[in-house]
């Protein structure tokens, strides 16, 4: 992909779409309508009437946000800690949801699971998304495996891209560019560059939307050091979506996606032994299709989500001991096919019955291992039903079950119990759920040369209780959520002090994670709002790594002379354990990385109003030094301007 072009592509489109621009509802004039989830039913349903507190990120909050990556974003939420969002951008990324590791959370586009099936956890890759292509973000917390299957064991981020627009064509064009720097080394010259374009509409019974998004990075060494040269990030991102409503009751969607990272890294272990180089790469390309008929019937809906995921990771590493340039590759395909039918008895009673095929398969080449994807895959079959009843007394019960049919491990069923009580005469909301999950162990963890095929599959329940409260003529909204999550049979890595030899192994025992979730907003007017969220997670030492036992996030929104936004955001990150991995003596040291907090600020101007905006941002304020991880870099004070057009 040559980034001039891209670049000077989106020039061109910037400079064309003012010929174009018709008026477009500003976030002020649009109709407030009532807040609708999806995420614990599959189906829109009144956020009052849902037995969870479901954190949702709007367009207008991404908009509020301008210039944030995905992880920065995803951090900000309430029990969600996202390792590496704050580091160089080719840094893997970690996140946690209420204590748990990455592969305990559904990463969902679209409502379609999507996953690496290569990766040693089936961890999907956040940093394969482009924010710029995100329309909105539901996150709903706790076990979830009933509705989504293995996975779903803590949480769910389901992320819905953009859309078609209802006039023939519309779309946008944007560039921005900043600064790449770390709080020791301040250098303000311009590394970060990020641009893109896109057109959607809709015509008649049809309805379209393609965009294309480039991002370049470079000025920070991935590796903490003063040895380290600065390491390149480079990301395209292309999509399409197609639509067709032959009738109001009948639609099809399809999409096809191509995504491509390519960064350079530094060594191989935490202290990275291995030298600097350039020839140290990492290519990272996934291919995405998809199609999705709908159709709706007098007392119900019937859907049909289909998709297929591959990746194909290549890495280029130089070893000092051979002197010479060692390569890796990794492919993966996982296919999902997901049918759910929505049957409403009545207005106030429905139920989910549903069935979900899926697919995993692998295979990997390098000089240290290969693993065959005709032994390495495996499938699962799984019917499931769930139901929502909404009482007229405020009384709101939503229980589900599933089976899951795993080719290698038989069966296993897991169910959720939610109750919720919304009062008629305050407004209050009280919630309880009782959820439990199921894990098998990776393609890798059973087939790699550290596989073991002895593993047996991790479970997981949950327990929550909690309320929300929108009070002062929905002015003031709170919330609080306690849980208490415990992990029976978790997967660890294990090296044996004597032969070193590795494999994975069951964890002895039970893992336990509790904690207690809480948010405020208020509404000051209009024009100045703020709000604010606090996260107390406490784990077993075991699985306590990288994880804030207390963790706060403020922001405060103000909009003055009708046309220019004004966002302020505070983070403070409690102390986390690590660990140091020395490349040479082999050994493991425990650290204590120190707390830290973080100031950032964004300025959004509408400068000719429906049709185009500026950004500018500041990132870390006051310079803080930080450590997000040991022996890597994390950014100091940056600076961000951009622009959008809109048409």
């Amino acid at each position: 992909m040559n980034y001039k072009i891209v670049r000077i592509s989106a020039l061109c489109a910037l400079m064309t779409t003012c010929a174009f621009a018709q008026k477009r509802d500003t976030i002020a004039s649009k109709t407030e309508l009532a807040e609708v989830v999806i995420s614990d039913s599959k189906f829109a349903l009144p956020k009052e009437k849902s037995g969870k507190v479901i954190e949702k990120i709007s367009a207008d909050d991404l908009a509020r946000k301008s210039g944030q990556s995905l992880a920065t974003v995803l951090s900000s939420v309430a029990g969600i800690e996202v390792n590496g969002n704050q580091s160089a951008a080719g840094k893997n990324l970690s996140f946690y949801v209420r204590g748990s590791r990455g592969r305990q959370t559904l990463i969902l586009i679209d409502g379609m699971p999507v996953t690496d099936a290569s990766g040693i956890n089936l961890e999907y890759d956040l940093r394969l998304i482009s924010v710029d292509q995100v329309e909105s973000i539901e996150i709903m917390k706790g076990a979830s495996s009933t509705l989504y299957g293995s996975g779903a064991a803590a949480g769910v981020i389901n992320i819905t891209l953009k859309k078609s627009a209802q006039k023939d064509i519309a779309g946008n064009a944007y560039m921005s560019l900043g600064t790449q720097t770390t709080a020791d080394k301040e250098r303000y010259n311009p590394q970060d560059f990020n641009q893109g374009f896109g057109f959607n509409g809709t015509i008649d019974q049809f309805n379209y939307y393609a965009s294309l998004n480039s991002t370049e990075t470079k000025g920070i060494s991935e590796a903490k050091g003063d040895n380290f040269e600065g390491d390149r990030f480079s990301r395209v991102n292309t999509l399409v979506k197609l639509g067709f409503k032959p009738t109001k009751k009948m639609a099809f969607d399809a999409f096809v996606g191509y995504d491509r990272m390519k960064n350079n890294f530094d060594g191989t272990f935490d202290n990275f032994s291995n030298p600097d180089t350039p020839l140290n790469v990492s290519l990272n390309e996934q291919f995405r299709f998809g199609f999705s008929p709908k159709f709706q019937y007098n007392k119900g809906e019937f859907v049909l989500n289909s998709n297929v995921n591959s990746v194909e990771r290549h890495y280029d590493i130089y070893s000092t001991w051979s002197n010479s340039v060692e390569v890796s590759d990794y492919k993966s395909k996982s296919v999902n096919i997901d049918a759910f039918n929505k049957y409403a008895f009545s207005s106030r009673f429905f139920v989910v019955i549903g069935g979900q095929f899926q697919f995993y398969e692998m295979n990997s080449v390098s000089d240290y291992e290969s693993i065959d994807k005709k032994q390495a895959k495996f499938n699962t079959v799984d019917p499931y039903l769930n139901a929502v009843f909404n009482t007229k007394i405020g009384l709101n019960l939503n229980a589900g079950i599933r089976m899951n049919n795993h080719s290698v491990y038989g069966n296993k069923w897991v169910y959720n119990f939610n109750p919720s009580y919304t009062f008629t005469k305050w407004p209050l909301k009280v919630l309880a759920s009782y959820s439990t999950a199921f894990i098998t162990p990776s393609l890798y963890q059973l087939y790699s040369p550290y596989g073991n095929l002895a593993l047996t599959p991790e479970e997981n329940s949950t327990v929550e209780v909690g309320f929300e409260s929108t009070l002062m003529n929905k002015k003031l909204t709170f919330n609080a959520v306690t849980f208490y999550r415990e992990e029976k049979n978790g997967i660890g890595f294990y090296t044996n002090p004597t032969t070193y030899l590795s494999n994975y192994i069951n964890v002895a025992g039970n893992n336990n994670a509790k904690g207690l979730e809480t948010m405020i907003s208020y509404a000051f007017s209009q024009d100045l709002k703020a709000n604010a969220n606090y996260t107390f997670t406490q784990m077993e030492t075991q699985m306590n790594r990288l994880i804030p036992k207390h963790k706060a996030n403020v922001a405060i929104d103000y909009q003055f002379l009708k046309s220019t936004f004004v966002t302020l955001n505070y983070q403070w990150i409690d102390q986390r354990s690590d660990a140091f991995y020395d490349g040479v003596t082999y050994a493991k040291t425990a650290v204590v990385l120190p707390s830290y907090q973080l100031v950032h600020a964004i300025v959004k101007k509408e400068l000719i109003k429906n049709r185009m905006s500026l950004f500018g941002s500041v990132n870390n304020i006051f310079n803080e030094s930080f450590v997000e991880t040991i022996g890597y870099n994390t950014r100091g004070r940056n600076f961000k301007i951009g622009v959008t057009i809109l048409f």
